[in-house]
């Protein structure tokens, strides 16, 4: 026989009803005086077994569990669940209940109903499952016959519904205006479940659109599943409806895809009236009736947005639903508009805000007269008004809600970011420029190293400012990055390219990386970007004529202790170096490298000894390369120039501009002019440490006696703290040779170096950690403090402020 999760379907009667139970009949002393077949079935015993006996002895020890019988509540019947003894010495739990019978005297005075506990468990879910499907399920229920008439519904389709009688309705009685919403199936809801009641297919997740009773001003959404109902003998019996109202998400999503329409649609162009009809299509007639679109005098011509003028709005676009459905221009764009100061759109202009105009009146008796609901929403950008749109619903059946006023304040801010754009695209150039010079550097530090000076020239092309930028950044040890780039391309995207760019390279210089490498991490920044526009173009897209095609760079770190100065470029034109004894002009063979961008090439790095005096020349191709003159040509001429090394770098920079730039350019030009310096072998004492722990108390007197003799007696404790902790750091976790250097620039900087290449790392030591404290003193102590690697180990390196 059939079963639903172990409960055969004629156990509705229960396991105790005395139709189905085991049962046991007992005089007034509990002895046993009749049992049944089926309580031998349970039990195991015979009735010759048990007929005399008290039933207390088939009961083992142990605490009987108590509850109300759920077959007959009413009558207070009790049903106790017992571990009783089986005739093969097994306990059994048993499910128990008594009924009197109507006997005096001696003989047979109750009835004990028996039954398999676990049977009763499940039959006890089954039942409240049963119950709480009718009583308290969220899930709206109705059972309809095979004609299709109601015959039952639960509590909670009839709470949705109202206090209405459906039984012997249809079920596309019981809304008004249904609709089937869901594609692939027949129109009505009765066509719907004559092809279910027919074929027995199921139906999950039909959504349904109406007006219910309860709520006859307004379309809900109800997710729907039908299911055929047989008896045992597969015999139809009807057909099952599940409902869920669904309205809520229904139009939470209806509103998202309006706004990933919007996305997709809105902003095409920088023509104010193409976005102002972009918007009608993705608006009309889904979301409002009547669009229309009006800006502020200053907006339409090109000026900066501001305070209204006296004299009202100008209509860009007005258009509403035609008869056909489709959208029909109301009024001419260009006509001056004067709102009355009530009016929504006076008061969204004079607030900044949405205004909401609610419906004029109540619906007509046939419900033929629809309400009105106007919600005008401010065009903004930043704190400046552009204008106002209105969404007008003379049709739709419902005002705008709150949820729906977000939406429209998005759409709002959608098309006020597209109009400003085109407001702002006569404009881009001065822009554009206005950002390069801000991002480039407006004064390079002061250091000891070198002497500098650079020059940035703008492009005169209408195709925009491009992205060259050059910079010099202070590194640890008194050395200096040196770097000079060129974004490929021109407009906003080359200039913000090239400040990220900057701003990258600053950042991973001071974490003291190998030229090589540091080129190798921009690359990395810039990779997905270029593979972004490689499958733009590979779909055929057309790429924007401002997007940064490639970027060529060039790093240098110059050591003003030691004169070595190590190069790497990344298709980049070779710096220039001028020999400061012969004033020979040279472009050293530093290793290629592929430009930014490509995406997993190798860089190399390059190593110069610098004499001091050398003159170092870094520059973009703008300076050497024009539309009427090759790259070697231009070299030439920054030969000449460069020759003349001895003069002031300021004097020598403008030369070159005006040698090299006699007219307008096409290109950006960066330049960037280095002299070097050495640092004095007085400012510099250096100690090679075997690695023996005595050497730590020799390192520190030995740089306690030099800052004394550098008449820096007030660092002698900070450095002799720095010098014991960095020492003894590299003597605990490297091996081999240790090398301790004292620096005196402007800043006192303590370096120790070893063979070892794991990174220190600050912590906080716990109060009972006997060690873990030495790196947080220095930090404490000193201004700055950090880790740089080479091939051969680490260097850790502190800095301390001059008294």
């Amino acid at each position: 026989m059939s079963s639903v999760y172990g409960v055969e379907h004629h156990s509705v009667r229960g396991p105790l009803n005395a139709t189905r139970a085991a049962t046991a009949v007992l005089d007034a002393d509990g002895t046993v005086v009749g049992w049944s077949p089926t309580a031998q079935g349970l039990l195991g015993y015979a009735p010759q077994d048990v007929l005399g006996r008290s039933i207390d002895t088939l009961v083992m020890d142990g605490t009987a569990e108590e509850h109300v019988a759920p077959e007959a509540p009413a009558m207070g019947r009790v049903a106790r669940t017992l571990r009783m003894r089986h005739q093969d010495g097994r306990a059994v739990r048993v499910t128990t209940t008594e009924l009197p019978l109507a006997h005096t005297g001696p003989g047979p005075a109750r009835l004990l109903a028996l039954a398999d506990a676990e049977e009763t468990e499940q039959w006890e879910a089954l039942q409240s499952m049963l119950r709480g499907l009718a009583t308290q399920s969220p899930v709206g229920l109705a059972i309809y016959d095979t004609d299709l008439r109601v015959v039952w519904t639960n509590a909670a389709l009839y709470e949705e519904m109202g206090p209405s009688q459906y039984v012997g309705l249809g079920p596309d009685d019981m809304v008004t205006n249904g609709e089937v919403l869901s594609e692939a199936y027949p129109k009505t809801l009765e066509e719907m479940m004559r092809r279910v009641l027919a074929t027995g297919e199921t139906v999950v997740d039909l959504h349904y659109r109406g007006r219910p009773p309860a709520d006859p001003e307004r379309d809900h959404v109800w997710s729907c599943s039908y299911y055929r109902l047989q008896d045992a003998g597969s015999v139809s019996l009807g057909v099952c409806e599940e409902t869920v109202d669904i309205t809520d998400r229904y139009l939470a999503q209806q509103r998202l895809d309006l706004l990933v329409r919007a996305g997709a649609h809105l902003g095409t162009t920088l023509d104010i009236t193409r976005t102002a009809r972009e918007l009608v299509a993705v608006a009309v007639p889904d979301f409002a009736d009547q669009v229309t679109v009006d800006l502020l005098q200053d907006v339409l011509e090109g000026d900066r947005a501001g305070a209204r003028r006296a004299g009202g709005v100008f209509r860009v676009l007005a258009e509403a639903e035609g008869a056909a459905g489709t959208a029909g221009e109301m009024a001419v764009s260009g006509k001056r508009i004067d709102y009355a100061a009530d009016s929504p759109q006076a008061r969204s202009l004079a607030s900044g805000r949405p205004v909401l105009e609610g419906p004029a009146g109540p619906r007509d008796d046939d419900g033929s007269s629809p309400r009105r609901s106007c919600l005008a929403v401010p065009l903004r950008v930043e704190s400046a008004t552009l204008g106002v749109v209105t969404f007008t619903r003379n049709r739709l059946p419902r005002p705008f809600d709150p949820a729906e006023q977000a939406v429209a304040e998005e759409l709002a801010a959608r098309v006020a970011v597209c109009i400003d754009n085109a407001r702002h695209y006569t404009r881009e150039h001065a822009a554009a420029l206005m950002l390069q010079r801000s991002l480039l550097p407006q004064k390079l530090p002061r250091m000891t190293g070198v002497e500098l000076a650079h020059r940035y020239l703008p492009a005169d092309s209408s195709a925009g400012v491009g992205g060259d930028w050059f910079d010099a950044i202070a590194l640890s040890g008194a050395r200096v990055g040196l770097v000079v780039g060129d974004v490929v391309g021109h407009g906003l995207r080359a200039a913000a390219t090239m400040g990220r760019l900057r701003t990258s390279v600053q950042v991973l210089a001071r974490l003291d990386l190998a030229p090589d490498e540091l080129l190798a991490r921009l690359d990395d920044l810039l990779w997905q970007g270029a593979d972004e526009q490689e499958a733009a173009r590979m779909e055929g897209d057309e790429l924007p004529d401002d997007a940064a095609l490639g970027v060529t760079c060039l790093y240098a770190v110059y050591d003003p202790v030691s004169g070595l100065c190590r190069m790497a470029r990344a298709g980049h034109l070779l710096p220039a170096v001028v020999d400061p004894t012969n004033g020979s002009v040279t472009f050293p063979d530093i290793p290629a490298g592929p430009p930014l961008g490509l995406g997993g090439l190798p860089f190399e790095t390059g190593e110069l000894t610098l004499p001091e005096g050398s003159l170092l020349a870094l520059f973009t191709d703008g300076l050497v390369r024009t539309r009427d003159r090759d790259v070697d040509a231009g070299l030439d001429g920054l030969r000449a120039v460069l020759a003349e090394h001895g003069r002031p770098l300021d004097e020598l920079a403008d030369r070159a501009l005006a040698t090299l730039l006699a007219g307008p350019v096409d290109d950006d030009v960066a330049l960037l002019l280095v002299r070097t310096r050495t640092l004095d072998s007085r400012q510099v004492a250096t100690w090679e440490l075997t690695p023996d722990p005595q050497e730590v108390a020799r390192a520190r007197a030995a740089a306690a006696a030099q800052v004394g003799v550098w008449g820096l007696d007030d660092l002698v404790f900070t450095t002799e703290l720095v010098v014991s902790e960095l020492v003894t750091n590299a003597l605990r976790y490297a091996s081999g040779p240790i090398r301790l250097r004292l620096i005196r620039d402007r800043t006192l900087i303590c370096e120790v170096s070893d063979n070892g290449h794991t990174s220190p790392h600050l912590r906080r030591a716990g109060s009972d950690d006997e060690g873990g404290r030495g790196l947080f003193l220095v930090a404490q102590m000193t201004q700055r403090w950090g880790t740089r690697h080479a091939y051969s180990g680490k260097t850790i390196w502190a800095e301390q402020t001059l008294p």
